[in-house]
């Protein structure tokens, strides 16, 4: 896997304190060939309540049902379905000829209330059961609210979280106009997966497509970013909103897995204080651990982040790299529409519009004769989207929130992802 580091700034006057930042951007390895993969583990955990009567449920299950021709027969597959009660139509295990599977899906329908949080714990148990201590992707579809059971958020997260130590993925998809985009969303932060936004059961169909051509073009698991600032460094922040744990010296950020060719950037911002002495200093070292699916051996790589200190006069005549400013750009941008979500959630639509319109601005002052074909791509999308959310807030507010939060998601946590399948 592929590391690079660059400063918007790796210049800094001497004895004068300096804000820095650093974009970071990994690229897994491609697919070899037709090199046989191992075993691919999916747990589905399907909202069965009666909600998802309008259609949703059905075409869920026809889509699980189209899944099946895409795995192998030594894949596992396990279906958990919820609504005030949970059941297991299909126990997770090898999916050989796809017959007692498709058989089990004609018979589910819709029942009751939204216990969700024991339908998560029920595919977690699963997932684990099933996967030997490999990889597995559990994926969450949903079109409710959390109404029976655990429905604190904090708590989830912490559920979905913890699945990360037994190698599992949590990913969800929220379907329709009821579902509470807040409480999917900290569940996939806490899972390290994404989290979709579907306005119809067939969107839901094409996410849970493309999380399932992710898992067999998986390269790369259990990918960790730790990053350790050095005494001349009095701060560290991560701009993505990513998992991450304290350690000694230190904090780790959980990436989880990488698809074929799959590109991630990561955005930290710097705080260097006065450096008496000329010269390179070291700011930070960054260490990149992961498992390579094909061969699961344990790789890691380090790389030191250093800034020249120079004289005051030398430091003034310095030009930010446009691309770091590009990309610090576009994650504030990501900021701004979580506090707008916070605001519409407040009942506060004026200052939703003035963090949009400042972000807009902010987006539109870029300079463009800097930017590659696919900055410049990623730009117009974002000050595109912030018009459509805004536009659909005077519509109905809570679609545009759940618009913008599943955006958020992808922008800000999986940001340089590629798309597939409905994303």
């Amino acid at each position: 896997m592929e590391l690079d580091a660059k400063l918007d700034l790796n210049v800094v006057a001497v004895d004068s304190g300096e804000t820095v930042h650093l974009l970071l951007e990994l690229e897994a390895p491609g697919l070899e060939g037709e090199r046989r993969r191992d075993p691919a583990n999916l747990q589905v955990v399907l909202d069965r309540s009666g909600s998802m009567g309008d259609g949703s449920l059905l075409a869920a299950l026809q889509a699980i049902d189209s899944l099946v021709g895409k795995l192998l027969p030594d894949d596992q597959l396990g279906l958990v379905c919820f609504d005030d009660s949970v059941i297991v139509p299909i126990a997770a295990g090898p999916v050989g000829d796809g017959g007692a599977i498709r058989s089990a899906l004609r018979h589910i329908h819709t029942g009751g209330m939204t216990n969700l949080s024991s339908g998560l714990m029920r595919g977690i148990q699963e997932a684990d059961r099933a996967s030997a201590d490999r990889a597995a992707t559990l994926v969450l579809l949903s079109d409710g609210h959390a109404n029976e059971g655990v429905t604190d958020h904090p708590t989830l997260e912490g559920v979905a979280k913890g699945a990360t130590g037994h190698k599992i993925t949590v990913s969800t998809i929220g379907i329709g106009h009821g579902y509470d985009e807040d409480l999917l969303e900290a569940i996939s932060r806490g899972g390290g997966g994404n989290s979709h936004f579907a306005e119809n059961g067939d969107e839901a169909g094409a996410h849970l497509a493309g999380e399932v051509e992710g898992l067999l073009e998986q390269v790369i698991q259990a990918a960790s970013l730790t990053v350790k600032p050095t005494g001349d460094v009095s701060g560290i922040r991560l701009y993505n909103d990513l998992p991450t744990s304290e350690i000694k010296d230190g904090f780790m950020v959980e990436l989880g897995e990488l698809v074929s060719e799959e590109k991630r950037r990561l955005l930290f911002e710097i705080d260097v204080p006065d450096i008496a002495a000329l010269g390179l200093a070291q700011v930070c070292e960054i260490e990149l651990r992961w498992v390579e699916t094909g061969t699961m051996e344990s790789k890691v790589v380090t790389i030191p982040v250093n800034v020249n200190v120079v004289p005051g006069d030398e430091a003034a005549g310095r030009i930010a790299n446009p691309e770091v400013i590009t990309e610090l750009t576009f994650q504030e941008s990501q900021r701004a529409k979580k506090e707008a979500n916070d605001a519409l959630a407040r009942g506060d639509h004026e200052g939703a519009r003035r963090r949009w319109h400042q972000s807009r601005e902010r987006l539109q002052r870029l300079d463009r004769g800097s930017m590659n074909a696919q900055e410049l791509r990623d730009i117009n999308e974002e000050i595109a989207m912030l018009d459509q959310i805004e536009a659909r807030s005077d519509l109905d507010i809570n679609m545009a929130r759940k618009m913008s939060q599943a955006d958020y998601h992808r922008k800000s946590q999986k940001r340089g992802r590629p798309k597939r399948g409905g994303e």
